[in-house]
């Protein structure tokens, strides 16, 4: 097949080119507008205890989690004073009518001391907001501005949990726009630098280009039918850039390799499609396995990336195997430089280790143990709106709240029973419990198992009579082991059968939910890598080894993650807030995305190694002749792939700021002490053991043929 679309693209050429920029400009049309389509996900997990809570909180009560919060400040410093809660009543009327707004409440309304700061200076009006992310969303960018306001009376800021994703959405597309004026340049002038031909760097920032907009207008394709994360995008420019320039990287120099042993150009351009192609297809559909593993989780957050994966590979394979071969069919001639490299710093560097392997090997995995030990504090947070950078309006607005407020409302728990019951035994309890500020029953409001007020039974009684309780949590209970809050709150024996809802249970069932399917993602991962790679060797040992390799360099990643993001080292110069603790979900995206770039450049490592092997059957001549080849072409590969993930390092989102750092570093470990030492190291150490296989197994291996006469 790769043959036949060599000669396509020689014999082709024209048509195949005005083709693909027809394409190109079709799809740079239609997914141009690829953001307004994509969305911001919630932290829920459907089919879970939480999700049940909220649908019957929406369908029987007409309420849900407390998604937008307004922070009034009185202009005379008092939030009891006539002026004051004139003003703020009037504004609490304003919100009631607006289109999306199911209920409202505010300090003024329910007297509750949780809606008030310690001091008596602010109060909190809350509102839900019913509809999708979008609907909301979209509601919020043009109501936000609107609410923000400065009157006679009062100040009035905005924030609440909608508000800050809103922004982290908007924080995410500008990241997108920078990252990409940014990359764009840098990785152009990079890969002049490494052709020392400026057309074959035009080329090849062309299959880039044509990766990302093809996956942008397929997100936006898919968004017509399923929710896509507007994460999604960034994801695409990093990736679509990375492996539409990897890929060319090793076509091109494959097409001078063969120009150099004297073919002419067009039997050039078939050799090195039929060649490269082969590795190019068998890392592209790596990359796809490892990131459709995401598909296991019932996140349209984390599937989104899988859409992505996908996409790219399919993009920048068909840029680099069709579209790349016609354009040296035309002007292969400006690109051609000398293709074989004398011996270089890796290839010297890769001989010394066979050398000594036992001594080399140590050396490097001492130094990545090492790098990697902080992994064994790692512990697993739940978001809040440090995301943001300081200084975002709806970050403001929670800091004042946590720092002036002895109470989290906009972090309520709500417990739903389902059968009528007296509440009153039920409410005390629940408000003895550590991390409890006050329970609001049909009843009355408890707080430490005593009755301190009566809010009254029409807000928290369905027309069929069933009953809802609301549960304040304090402050230290939001910043604490949240898991560990709701889980008290489930073990308490209620007086009918209860589900416990709340963005506290949401977020805790979220990562509940991500952590039980975390073993099968992994085990997707591992096993379909494994067999995508024995399929190219033929070997048994070799996937296993590339497995071990590409999990200890995925161990520095996770190390890194915990030294700078959990523990806070370097948050000044990269300009975040640390949490003590790491979001679940961007582990496992990291996990799928490096462990699927990491077996990219096993796979072209491998590949050439394997075809050096096959002919002339010398294990340590074909790892010297692979590696002097390759990791140059490598090494310059990761370089480049990772500027584009550091283009996130000033990402105003710490969950792209971790993306961004945490990857790059993975790939520039496994292009240098992996690759380059400890590859060449375990497979000097196996001699002759790395290319066994059953001879029932063996006959499954994809053949590496290449044909004789191409044209």
């Amino acid at each position: 097949m790769l043959t036949r679309l060599g000669r396509l693209a020689v014999h082709r050429s024209r048509a195949v080119l005005i083709g693909a920029l027809l394409t190109f400009l079709g799809l740079a049309a239609y997914g141009a507008g690829a953001q307004d389509d994509l969305d911001l996900s919630r932290w829920s997990s459907p089919g879970t205890e939480s999700v049940r809570a909220a649908d019957e909180l929406r369908d029987s009560f007409r309420t849900g989690n407390p998604n937008l919060a307004l922070l009034v400040t009185p202009r005379d410093g008092d939030v009891d004073s006539p002026a004051t809660e004139r003003a703020a009543r009037e504004l609490v009327v304003e919100i009631s009518a607006l289109p999306l707004v199911t209920d409202a409440t505010s300090y003024w309304d329910a007297d509750s001391p949780a809606l008030r700061s310690t001091d008596g200076r602010r109060a909190l009006i809350l509102a839900r907001l019913e509809g999708t992310a979008t609907e909301t969303r979209e509601e919020l960018a043009e109501l936000s501005p609107q609410l923000t306001r400065t009157t006679p009376a009062i100040d009035v800021r905005v924030g609440g949990q909608e508000e800050i994703s809103r922004q982290v959405g908007e924080e995410a597309r500008a990241d997108f726009l920078r990252a990409e004026a940014f990359a764009l340049p840098a990785v152009l002038l990079l890969l002049i630098l490494v052709y020392r031909r400026t057309v074959a760097a035009l080329l090849t920032v062309a299959v880039g280009l044509f990766a990302v907009v093809g996956t942008l207008a397929g997100l936006r394709a898919i968004a017509q039918f399923t929710e896509v994360s507007t994460f999604a995008a960034n994801l695409a420019l990093v990736l679509g850039l990375g492996l539409g320039i990897d890929y060319s990287l090793f076509v091109i120099t494959r097409y001078r390799e063969e120009r150099a042993a004297g073919h002419d150009q067009p039997r050039a351009v078939v050799r090195a499609t039929a060649g490269a192609g082969r590795t190019v297809v068998f890392s592209g559909v790596t990359v796809a396995v490892s990131l459709c593993a995401l598909l296991v989780f019932p996140f349209f957050f984390l599937s989104s990336f899988a859409y992505a994966g996908v996409l790219v590979v399919l993009a920048a394979v068909a840029g680099a195997v069709l579209f790349l071969p016609a354009a040296l069919a035309r002007w292969g001639h400006r690109v051609e430089r000398s293709a074989v490299p004398a011996s270089g710093f890796w290839h010297r560097t890769a001989l010394r280790a066979m050398r000594r392997p036992l001594l080399a090997g140590a050396g490097v995995l001492t130094v990545l143990l090492l790098a990697a030990s902080p992994v064994l504090g790692l512990r697993f947070g739940l978001p809040d709106e440090r995301t943001l950078p300081e200084g975002t309006s709806s970050r403001t607005v929670s800091a004042t709240v946590h720092r002036e407020f002895a109470a989290e409302p906009t972090d309520t728990v709500q417990i739903v029973l389902n059968e009528k019951a007296d509440t009153r035994a039920y409410a005390a309890e629940l408000s003895r419990l550590s991390g409890v500020f006050q329970v609001d029953a049909p009843e009355g409001t408890y707080r430490d198992g005593l009755r301190t007020g009566a809010p009254g039974q029409d807000r928290l009684t369905a027309p069929d009579g069933r009953v809802r309780l609301a549960v304040v949590p304090t402050q230290g209970a939001m910043y604490g082991d949240v898991p560990g809050f709701v889980e008290r709150l489930r073990d308490t024996p209620s007086p009918a059968p209860a589900l416990v809802g709340g963005y506290p249970a949401e977020t805790t069932d979220f990562r509940a939910t991500l952590l039980d399917r975390l073993p099968l993602a992994v085990g997707i991962v591992l096993v379909a890598t494994y067999v995508i790679l024995f399929l190219m060797t033929g070997s048994v040992l070799l996937p296993a080894k590339a497995t071990v390799l590409n999990l200890l360099s995925l161990s520095v990643m996770f190390g890194c993650l915990v030294w700078v993001f959990q523990d806070g080292h370097l948050s000044g110069p990269l300009g975040f807030t640390p949490t003590g603790a790491i979001e679940p979900s961007i582990p496992v995206l990291m996990f799928c995305v490096a462990y699927g770039l990491s077996m990219d450049y096993e796979v072209f490592l491998l590949a050439r190694i394997k075809e050096e092997h096959d002919r002339t059957g010398d294990t340590g001549r074909a790892v010297g002749e692979g590696i002097r080849r390759s990791a140059p072409l490598v090494t310059a590969a990761a370089g480049i792939l990772a500027l584009s993930f550091l283009s996130y390092a000033t990402s105003g989102v710490v969950f792209l700021k971790e993306l961004g750092v945490g990857t790059a570093l993975t790939i520039l470990v496994d292009a240098t002490l992996i690759r380059v030492v400890l590859l060449p190291v375990t497979m000097r150490l196996a001699g002759r053991a790395n290319w066994w296989a059953p001879r029932w197994l063996a006959r499954w291996r994809v053949r590496d043929v290449l044909p004789g006469e191409y044209v």
